[in-house]
């Protein structure tokens, strides 16, 4: 069920030989994300339960889920990519059927994240569940 965006990424993660690599790119898909608006980097957009700061910005059209987000720091601002890869322009009756944790998995991301950093991804994840089925 993954989306082409994150079929790109896993292969790129298979070419790659040694998690140093793999971090530099998510770092470089961060750096390639369009910046988010100040102006929706506000409470309502905010995810709690991230050590860094985190904001998602829904754009839900035609049934078509879509997320921006950003952070202020590099690393998250490449797993807000990487979980735009994943979820990005799917129909929104299907975000909550993704199993994320399983394509991070994937990715090695669940093996060499710290425990905060792997809390923050959780809680993104289920920021965007949210937002999800609020939509539906």
């Amino acid at each position: 069920m993954a989306t082409a965006a994150f079929e790109d990424i896993a292969d790129t993660f298979d070419f790659l030989d040694d998690w140093e690599e793999r971090y530099r790119h998510v770092i470089e898909l961060g750096k390639a994300m369009p910046a988010l608006d100040d102006a929706f980097k506000v409470p309502a957009t905010k995810v709690d339960g991230c050590a860094s700061q985190v904001w998602l910005q829904p754009d839900i059209k035609d049934g078509v889920f879509h997320f921006s987000g950003d952070s202020d720091a590099m690393i998250v601002r490449g797993l807000i990519a990487v979980l735009a890869a994943l979820y990005n322009d799917l129909p929104v009756a299907e975000v909550t059927q993704v199993d994320a944790q399983a394509a991070l998995k994937r990715l090695g991301l669940d093996e060499h994240l710290s425990a905060q950093r792997s809390n923050g991804v959780r809680a993104m994840i289920a920021r965007i569940n949210q937002i999800a089925t609020a939509a539906s």
